[in-house]
């Protein structure tokens, strides 16, 4: 009989901010798949789940190259997935760690989506994370949306006109991979009268977090892990 594959989001980064589904799950399952990069052993979501695993766990590592090639994209989910097939196969139950939420930018879904592709009959369960936003609204009390308004998720990696035209088509914005792309967001935000009010947070409930209004004189790059939270301006 084959394992179960569960995608565990386990949250901004605070170990104590799991659901308890999470908690039960990671203290259950025989391996954890934990993403990371090929040029480093670190993993975020591994350190933030480590305390609710069990001392006998198999910790299984899979590369996800950071790079946009979509052929050396393929090839690592491929990859992946067949080493995900190996485990369930064997009969063994696994998690694949996410920070923040599954099915939130997160690799989870390429591999997700690769083994309804080539391993339709395993089992599949996906248990949801608190954001790195939800986590910043709630250290900073911003109000995401209420009433009518709206709250649209963008990605930071758009070109300044994309990001400009969604700033003006929500209330309140949040701007997710805001660690590259600082010149074209600050641009966008300041043709939305935003740029001094938004909310820039980095490692949101982690030891090194930081929470500043504006962007200030973007003279160094904000960490990875860093996004923007911005309110319509009030007429």
């Amino acid at each position: 009989m084959s394992g179960i594959l569960y995608g565990v989001g386990v949250g901004p980064g605070a170990p104590d901010l799991l659901t308890l589904r999470a908690v039960r799950v990671l203290g259950e399952v025989d391996v954890i798949l934990a993403a990371a990069s090929p040029r480093n052993d670190f993993s975020a979501a591994l350190d933030t789940a480590r305390p609710h695993l069990r001392a006998d766990v198999r910790v299984q590592r899979l590369e996800f190259p950071m790079t946009r090639d979509r052929a050396v994209l393929r090839e690592a989910w491929r990859e992946a997935a067949q080493t995900t097939v190996g485990v369930l196969e064997s009969g063994l139950s696994a998690a694949f760690l996410t920070i923040g939420d599954p099915l939130i930018y997160s690799t989870f879904g390429y591999l997700m989506r690769t083994l309804a592709q080539t391993a339709p009959h395993l089992t599949v369960e996906v248990i949801p994370g608190i954001t790195s936003f939800q986590a910043a609204a709630a250290r900073t009390r911003t109000v995401l949306c209420e009433n009518s308004e709206t709250l649209r998720v963008i990605p930071g990696i758009n070109n300044r006109e994309s990001l400009e035209d969604s700033l003006r088509q929500t209330d309140t914005a949040v701007i997710l991979k805001a660690y590259r792309n600082l010149p074209a967001i600050a641009q966008a935000l300041s043709a939305t009268n935003r740029l001094d009010s938004c909310l820039l947070a980095s490692h949101v409930e982690q030891p090194a977090e930081t929470v500043r209004q504006g962007l200030g004189d973007m003279q160094n790059t904000p960490p990875y892990m860093s996004l923007i939270l911005s309110r319509k301006p009030q007429a």
